[in-house]
């Protein structure tokens, strides 16, 4: 590193890089540690990205992707002719606290029991008449079947996944496999697997973890039910943000837990409104887009949120289901990668890159969960499939998972755009398009539950469909119903043809 004077306001010192790697990635983690531990205090000035370059002796491109990033995430500013300055952050979260080498689990004492050898009860004591009540009304609705059509939800463009060479993988397994693979394995998952989801989410997301905390579930709705049955007990309230993801809020009811609506605003999650909650200690969050609102959550909430966690000595839920896709700049940061009290549980998924039927994701977890949770997961199923494991490990591995991601991302941009450019504007009672800088879905305001009704209506009429924003709050919301109302758009699903035919469809529909 060049002895270069820089500004008093910035020191670079103890900034190493590893020139085998990538640079921009490297100044940008440990820019962000220094913001977060409190070495770059808010307010900070930063050195031009040449002065900055000059002094690392890197590339200028180096230091402005890492500046870039920092700026998407929110932890630093630009002021007009005045250069670049650390953002205010919530002192509340700063500077962390040392980590203690044993994380207190906060688990009922039930949780150390050897779950494989709890007795076997008759299933007639086990389904109480309230557990039967709190099934019934918290069900999960059945997902539209038949191959997907425009605007279907929470499908991704797996028309464009490499069958062929999943095919291979998988015929390679099954040719000749370890004998020792086909015996009951890991209730936690295929070492393998685990191994290099912890190595893509440090490049990938900026999470110190290990293959150790991960835990491999089929799908991340099993993942969010595992959190339900292990860290809820009947009556403890679980904050949700409201609107939101239904089917977290059912396995959480389930469990026996008091549901609470937090209201979201255009920053994510409303902190102060759930701090007001006196007996919730775990909050369910999509902060990277939210369900299905598509607000990011701002890196201001962010901190705010895993305060509150540790203040508590509560849990974050942190849902990344499509944290893939973002079309400016890299992946934002989870709040795992921010969380260093071991407070946040991150649940992923494969079924948003790869297709849904796959029933493969997984949770990372703090350290003094894992046993917990693999056994729990162990008395259901044992192990997720083996072969399924095995094809996944290899297809990363191989380099094939990170090409399809790339590919994917452009193929959701390409799709998003042509919804975009072709929605039908200046419609009655339909407020205007939002930006979507993330995701696979958007939401567009309607003024009453009325219009929302009759447009869903129509557009099914012509084949096209479409989620009404209203079925995603809470039954007992206090929102008034008019202003629940809106259209949620899936754009990856179908191909940009079949796009602008039910665009065309609509068109015509609607203006009739």
């Amino acid at each position: 590193m060049s002895n270069t004077p820089l500004p008093s306001s910035f020191n670079p010192a103890g900034i190493e890089l590893d020139r085998r790697q990538g640079l921009s990635r490297q100044l940008y983690q440990a820019l962000r540690v220094r913001v977060l531990d409190g070495r770059l205090a808010s307010g900070t000035r930063l050195p031009a990205s040449r002065d900055l370059a000059t002094a690392l002796s890197i590339s200028r491109n180096s230091v402005v992707r890492a500046y870039d990033q920092l700026y998407a995430e929110g932890f630093i500013e630009g002021r007009v002719g005045d250069g670049t300055y650390v953002a205010q952050l919530p002192q509340a979260a700063l500077p962390a606290k040392k980590l203690s080498t044993k994380v207190s689990t906060g688990l009922p004492t039930t949780l150390s029991t050897n779950w494989l050898d709890l007795p076997v009860v008759p299933s007639s004591k086990v389904i109480h008449s309230s557990a039967l009540g709190r099934v019934e009304k918290n069900h999960l609705a059945v997902p539209p079947g038949g191959p997907p059509r425009a605007f279907r939800v929470g499908v991704p463009a797996f028309d464009l996944f490499p069958f062929e060479v999943w095919a291979k993988l998988n015929a390679a397994f099954w040719r000749k496999p370890d004998l020792q693979q086909l015996c009951y394995g890991d209730p936690a998952g295929d070492e393998r697997l685990r191994g290099l989801i912890a190595a893509y989410l440090r490049s990938s997301r900026g999470m110190q973890c290990a293959a150790e905390q991960i835990v491999i579930t089929s799908g991340a709705q099993q993942g969010i039910s595992l959190c339900a049955q292990l860290l809820v007990e009947p009556g403890d309230g679980v904050g949700i943000e409201n609107p939101g993801y239904r089917a977290a809020g059912h396995a959480f009811a389930v469990a026996g837990a008091q549901l609470h609506g937090v209201p979201v605003d255009e920053e994510g999650i409303d902190c102060s409104a759930l701090a007001q909650l006196s007996d919730c200690r775990l909050a369910y969050v999509t902060p990277s887009h939210q369900y299905p609102t598509g607000v990011v959550m701002s890196l201001a909430r962010r901190l705010e949120l895993l305060a509150w966690a540790e203040g508590n000595q509560g849990w974050i839920i942190e849902d990344d289901y499509d944290g893939e896709y973002r079309y400016s700049g890299a992946p934002l940061a989870p709040l795992a990668a921010l969380d260093r009290h071991g407070r946040v549980l991150y649940v992923g998924t494969f079924g948003k890159v790869a297709f849904p039927a796959l029933r493969l994701g997984y949770l990372v977890l703090p350290p003094g969960l894992v046993d917990a949770f693999a056994q729990r997961r162990a008395v259901d199923v044992r192990h997720s499939e083996v072969s399924t494991q095995a094809v996944m490990a290899e297809f990363m591995a191989a380099g094939h998972f990170q090409r399809h991601i790339r590919r994917m991302r452009r193929a959701a941009l390409s799709r998003r755009n042509c919804l975009l450019g072709g929605w039908p504007a200046g419609m009655t009672g339909v407020g205007s398009l939002p930006t979507v800088s993330a995701g696979l879905h958007m939401t567009v305001s309607v003024d009453s539950l009325a219009r929302e009704r009759r447009l869903i209506e129509q557009a099914e009429s012509v084949g096209v469909e479409i989620n009404g924003l209203s079925n995603y709050w809470l039954p007992d919301s206090r929102t008034p119903v008019d202003q629940r109302a809106g259209l949620v758009l899936g754009f990856a699903a179908v191909p940009e043809p079949a796009i602008e035919s039910a665009l065309a469809r609509l068109r015509q529909v609607w203006r009739d």
